[in-house]
């Protein structure tokens, strides 16, 4: 098998059906299976699926045993060369799959490669390709001095701000939205790790990636369209709460000890922060807060 595409879902029937769609035609001339794993929807995601794509195979959880963990299960029974992970809300372009394998089979130096990825009003998304997320570069990214200097390779690290974004260049760190593995890397690494439950999972597996030896690409030449946050709004406090969990998790394995308990309060007070604001933004619009 060349090509495994693993999908996990959590109530998003509508978008499910629509990245299946795409896949279909960017699938087309390569030997594959996609296998969709349904994290205890209540949508009749899994029937959608079970009646309208057939060849896909349906993994259901009895539970929301979180991202990660979903991935992992798709990942242990497929069977490819190449591994995909791409999230339900996205849609990729029909020729992504094929010049994303290409680049794979030229560059055996690839562990990992990532896709060129816009919003639905065709925004360019700085997450497709990033830097190491260090204490410094994350400040400068929380504080907006990257937004100050984008194109700054020193102030904006952290979203590689200095190579331009029709350019295929190495990136540290991919996201999960489109995440091609090439499966003897993945033997050496390991899969995601379920500590995480939502966010960070991507980022840890990308600098394990790299500590292994392999570098990490972005392809400007592999589209996808990315809906973000189809499933994370949902329970927004609950995402933001795994979102700063993720920070916390990933500075415990892959910073130095001296940075973990100022990392730890950094988190604290970002989580506070953004949690209040969230529940402004809530009263606000509820006409409590007038």
């Amino acid at each position: 098998m060349e090509l495994s595409v693993v999908i996990v879902s959590y109530n998003v029937c509508a978008l499910l059906r629509q990245a299946l769609q795409s896949l279909v035609v960017a699938a087309t001339g390569t030997v594959n299976e996609v296998i969709v794993v349904d994290n205890n929807s209540a949508d009749n995601s899994a029937a959608m699926v079970r009646e309208e794509f057939p060849s896909v195979r349906l993994i259901i959880s009895s539970t929301n045993e979180g991202y990660p963990a979903a991935c992992n299960k798709g990942i242990a029974v497929s069977s490819g060369e190449y591994i995909l992970i791409l999230n339900p809300d996205t849609i990729v372009s029909p020729d992504a799959l094929l010049n994303a394998l290409i680049f794979m089979k030229l560059n055996p130096d690839a562990g990992a490669a990532g896709a060129h990825m816009t919003d639905g009003t065709g925004r360019f998304l700085q997450e497709s390709r990033r830097g190491f997320p260090s204490p410094i570069t994350s400040l400068f990214r929380f504080t907006g001095l990257g937004k100050l200097f984008p194109r700054s390779p020193f102030f904006n690290a952290y979203y590689l701000g200095n190579p331009p974004e029709e350019e295929t260049c190495r990136a540290d760190i991919l996201t999960g939205a489109f995440m091609l593995l090439r499966r003897e890397v993945l033997d050496k690494t390991g899969p995601f790790d379920t500590g995480y439950f939502m966010y960070g999972e991507d980022i840890d597996l990308s600098w394990r990636i790299r500590k292994a030896g392999y570098y990490n690409y972005y392809l400007h030449n592999v589209r996808i369209t990315h809906f973000k946050g189809a499933s994370s709004s949902q329970d927004k406090v609950a995402a933001m709460n795994h979102f700063y969990d993720a920070m916390n998790i990933f500075a415990g394995k892959h910073l130095k000890r001296v940075w973990h308990l100022p990392v730890r309060i950094a988190v604290a007070l970002l989580r506070t922060l953004s949690l209040a604001r969230l529940r402004s933004d809530r009263m606000i619009k509820s006409g409590i807060c007038r």
